[in-house]
């Protein structure tokens, strides 16, 4: 499928069944946080997925091509990069299974239908709106910073949307763990499953990856820690491993 490209946009290969997605190099572009969630998601056959905050669309290209899921819906606010995922949907033949909805993500339950969904997935802005001086206009700033939703409209939203016992994927920063263990608990997501990741063994965690379940039963297991870096600087054999590649010409963002 051939798509018109926009002033500073590039075509990217995922490495992964031939897959392609479409960036704009002065925006926010995906990151290894984004390949990891959608690693870290055990997507069962026939799932109803959403995906807050898509930006790139990311999430929900990549998973295509490593389950079987039935739908995606991809949720963003920001017209431009919304518009732009539907363009790398289009480029990839995946409008029969990926929708893309240009709507704030605290309106989603208006459009979708509640207790429905068996996977909600997000990887949110991680900093708070409280630092310095932000462009709220701005789309690097739009995906990083809490400027147009919180940790708690994306989690109250997770909830709402998914079936009983329905899983929440999110990846964030270890610094709000406290934080998101509180909110996913009000909100009836009981945490089930969390693994940290670090640049390198002996250096603090910089993400989390964590898994609830909706109404599920208190039990929390801790997965063995995603360490990116061996000592000799090269990529650890795990991050070979979620790429699906032998060696690591291509440099992660």
């Amino acid at each position: 499928m051939v798509v018109k490209l926009k002033e500073n946009e590039k075509i990217e290969d995922l490495q992964c069944h031939g897959l392609k997605i479409i960036q704009n190099k002065k925006w926010f572009c995906f990151g290894m946080d984004a390949v990891l969630l959608t690693n870290f998601c055990d997507v069962k056959n026939n799932s109803k997925i959403v995906d807050l905050g898509t930006g790139t669309g990311i999430i929900p290209i990549l998973l295509s091509g490593k389950k079987n899921y039935e739908k995606a819906i991809g949720i963003e606010i920001q017209e431009e990069v919304a518009e732009m995922a539907k363009r790398s949907v289009k480029l990839n033949n995946l409008e029969g299974k990926i929708e893309i909805l240009n709507i704030d993500l605290k309106n989603a339950t208006k459009l979708l239908d509640k207790n429905s969904f068996d996977c909600v997935i997000s990887n949110p802005p991680y900093k708070l709106n409280n630092s310095g001086i932000i462009n709220p206009n701005d789309q690097k700033a739009i995906s990083r910073h809490e400027i147009k939703c919180t940790l708690e409209d994306v989690i109250s939203i997770a909830s709402s949307l998914l079936k009983q016992y329905g899983k929440f994927y999110m990846v964030h920063r270890p610094d709000r763990l406290a934080d998101i263990i509180c909110l996913l608990r009000e909100y009836k997501l009981e945490p089930k499953q969390i693994r940290f990741v670090h640049p390198r063994a002996g250096d603090k965690p910089n993400m989390v990856l964590i898994r609830s379940s909706k109404n599920g039963n208190p039990e929390l297991k801790f997965e063995p820690p995603l360490y990116i870096y061996n000592n000799d600087g090269k990529y650890t054999d795990d991050v070979y491993k979620i790429y699906g590649m032998d060696n690591m010409e291509t440099s992660f963002r």
